[in-house]
C-alpha cells in the first residue's frame, strides 16, 4: 500500500458514514484488481457524460444517480466536480431497491478509466478541470 493510500483510509476511519451502506456488485465473472470505487453522477446527467466516452466499464443506476465502476483512488490528486460524489469502495446509500447494473461492457474489468470520465463530468459541469485552473501564489 502507497502512503497516499494509507493516508486515505485513515481519514475514511475517522468519518463515519452518515447513512447505511451496501456495496455495489460486481457482474459475475468480473474482478477488480485495483480495488474498487464509484462515482456517483445525477441521473439527469448520466446520458450525457455516456455520450461522451470512448470507453465505459459498469454503470448503475436508481432513481437519483448513475453510479461508474472506477479503480480504487481515482480521487487521488482529482478534484471531481459538483454535483458528482465519489464513493470510496463502491458504497452506495441503502434504500429500499439497490442500484441496477444498466451498462455492462462484457469481459472481466468493471472499470471506466477515471481521467476520461473526470474530463466528461467536467464539460457537462461546466467546470475548469483542476491542473487548467489558474495557480496563485
Amino acid at each position: 500500500m502507497s502512503l497516499d493510500t494509507l493516508a486515505r483510509l485513515r481519514r475514511d476511519r475517522r468519518r463515519p458514514p452518515a447513512t447505511p451502506r451496501r456495496r455495489l456488485p460486481l457482474p459475475e465473472g468480473m474482478t477488480a484488481p485495483m480495488g474498487c470505487d464509484a462515482v456517483a453522477v445525477p441521473a439527469r446527467l448520466g446520458p450525457l457524460v455516456l455520450s461522451r466516452l470512448p470507453r465505459v466499464g459498469c454503470v448503475y443506476a436508481d432513481e437519483a444517480h448513475w453510479w461508474w465502476l472506477v479503480p480504487a483512488d481515482s480521487d487521488y490528486a482529482l478534484e471531481w466536480p459538483e454535483p458528482v460524489h465519489y464513493s470510496t469502495g463502491a458504497l452506495v446509500p441503502d434504500g429500499p431497491a439497490a442500484p441496477g447494473l444498466i451498462l455492462d461492457p462484457g469481459g472481466t474489468i468493471p472499470y471506466t478509466p477515471p481521467i476520461p470520465l473526470y474530463l466528461a463530468l467536467c464539460r457537462v459541469t461546466g467546470t475548469t478541470p483542476a491542473w487548467s485552473r489558474t495557480m496563485t501564489a
